[in-house]
């Protein structure tokens, strides 16, 4: 026959937790939410678990950006390296990429590698002289007037090609040929325009006659600061503009043909500057710090800028955007937002009073990684679970650039390390070894178990703890009471082992609260925490008793 249990006579109670969350780095964290914590993840929620080793790729010197196309391409000091083998030389400083069809494109530099034929080159051209001859000439096998430029011992196809719109200037006999053109027809030393482009001499302006003087024809390209692809253009703006190439066209952002394949240039007019821009749900889309715009329509002729005054990308984080789970994510200056086309909404309740900035973010499909300093200029690396909607933070990598390839998430850290993180498909690189890790609880106070619990003095007497480590492997657990700063470990260390629970008897201490945190060296998985407390009064403690 089953008898009965016996109530516990003192009052002793237990609290149970199998399920773990993020980060929660609030005073009203309520009993169990992790406070702060180092090299978690959520991979297998709703366990408590340490993230996956890295895996290093390769070292580079000077870490200046990094890139994915059909291969991995990275800028290591004033040297571009595409698929492993140095292609081009480029100033010493950050870069931004992009890509359009065989063509990565690298700014602030405005150079270009295209991936085909592996030409390595600028996107600008320009030619500078002290003679210039505006004659007539040719077009599609037609005599032709006012429309030829011709400068003797040269080979214009070496500058340009047909189609590119090209700026002339330093015209002083007739300044009104200082303009910007579309090169027709290239011939040897003439460049051949439309039928009286330019203003020639004589009484019936058809004289030709020579520009004497310091004088260029250039091919240029605008000093953007962002930049991206959308629907075979590039797009790009610099502090007050927006811009869009000729279509399929990375050379030509001065085209003006009235076509549908023309150039695109508008200033918004509202005030700040651009901080950052990226394709999106199939629309370029560019930021300042409180303001959205989207570009929408299909060609020139009927392109639509529209704004909302909302928390854009903060100035100084254009790297920290991500796109995971469909979402856009982004660091503002009021702190990580997420936004899906409409309205961002703000994701960084989890960091508390902390603010971040120069933020740099990637992502593995899911899940975004993002690497910032706080005011206090501490760097942290954390990751953003857009299935779940949890905060980890893993170390303090400061990274400088994202990529993904070969289902691979890249990180280009200051060091100068390239390393894979997240869940790595195959064996590329060498494992990281055995790192360190913490997960620090909030304030227990036991609200909510009782109504008359919460705060009343309570004592802990036992805990109980499931966990799994991994080879190698240990795990320790601490209590601090009333928030005194001094931690008094439970028991002996956890050794590596088999799945199973652990008993971690302690000295019974009387208090208002109680915070628990968890180090250990290796991979661990941790399934229950159970605290064996008791209850106690609501009178405070006297002088030298807990």
């Amino acid at each position: 026959m089953k008898l009965p249990s016996m109530i516990y006579g003192d009052d002793i109670r237990k609290g149970r937790q199998v399920q773990f969350g993020g980060l929660n780095h609030n005073l009203g964290a309520g009993d169990g939410e992790l406070w702060d914590m180092e090299n978690l993840t959520s991979d297998y929620y709703p366990l408590l678990a340490t993230r996956q080793k890295r895996r290093l790729y390769r070292t580079i010197t000077k870490p200046n950006g990094i890139f994915s196309w059909d291969a991995l391409a990275w800028v290591d000091g004033t040297k571009f390296y595409y698929d492993g083998i140095e292609r081009g030389t480029v100033t010493n400083g950050k870069k931004t990429f992009t890509a359009l069809g065989v063509y990565i494109i690298i700014l602030p530099d405005k150079k270009y590698y295209n991936t085909a034929t592996g030409d390595f080159g600028s996107l600008e051209s320009a030619w500078s002289g002290s003679r210039i001859t505006f004659t007539n000439g040719r077009l599609y096998d037609e005599d032709a007037e006012a429309n030829c430029i011709e400068v003797t011992n040269i080979s214009w196809s070496n500058y340009f090609r047909v189609g590119d719109a090209v700026t002339i200037s330093g015209c002083t006999t007739h300044p009104e040929n200082n303009k910007t053109p579309i090169i027709r027809e290239i011939s040897g030393n003439k460049l051949y325009f439309y039928e009286h482009t330019f203003k020639l001499s004589g009484s019936e302006g058809d004289t030709p006659y020579t520009e004497i003087g310091t004088m260029s024809i250039k091919r240029a390209v605008p000093d953007l600061k962002y930049i991206c692809e959308n629907e075979n253009r590039l797009w790009g703006c610099d502090d007050n503009t927006i811009y869009a190439s000729k279509l399929g066209d990375i050379f030509n952002w001065n085209v003006f043909d009235g076509l549908q394949t023309d150039s695109y240039a508008v200033d918004t007019g509202s005030a700040g500057k651009f901080t950052a821009c990226v394709s999106y749900l199939g629309y370029p889309v560019f930021f300042k710090e409180d303001r959205i715009y989207k570009v929408y329509g299909s060609m020139p002729s009927n392109y639509e800028v529209m704004g909302s005054a909302t928390l854009g990308v903060a100035a100084g984080s254009d790297r920290s955007i991500a796109i995971a789970g469909e979402i856009l994510f982004y660091l503002s200056t009021a702190g990580f937002m997420a936004y899906s086309g409409g309205i961002p909404q703000p994701i960084g309740r989890a960091f508390g009073l902390t603010r971040q900035r120069n933020a740099v973010g990637g992502s593995d499909g899911l899940k975004y990684y993002v690497s910032f300093q706080d005011e206090n200029d501490a760097t942290r690396f954390c990751v953003y679970d857009a299935q779940m909607g949890l905060w980890h933070i893993e170390d303090a990598t400061a990274a400088v650039g994202f990529c993904r390839y070969n289902g691979n998430t890249y990180v280009l850290e200051e060091s100068g390390g390239i390393f894979l993180t997240g869940t790595i498909l195959g064996s590329a690189g060498t494992e990281e070894a055995d790192f360190s890790w913490t997960a620090e609880f909030g304030d227990y106070t036991e609200l909510g178990k009782s109504a008359d619990l919460g705060p009343n003095k309570k004592g802990v007497s036992k805990i109980q703890i499931r966990l799994e480590l991994e080879e190698g492997a240990t795990a320790t657990v601490y209590l601090q009471f009333d928030s005194t700063g001094d931690w008094i470990q439970c028991g002996q260390a956890m050794q590596e082992g088999a799945k199973r629970s652990y008993y971690l008897p302690i000295v019974p201490r009387r208090g208002d609260h109680y915070r628990m945190k968890i180090t250990g060296t290796g991979g661990c998985r941790i399934y229950s925490l159970v605290r064996e407390y008791y209850n106690g009064s609501e009178l405070k403690s006297l002088q030298g008793r807990n």
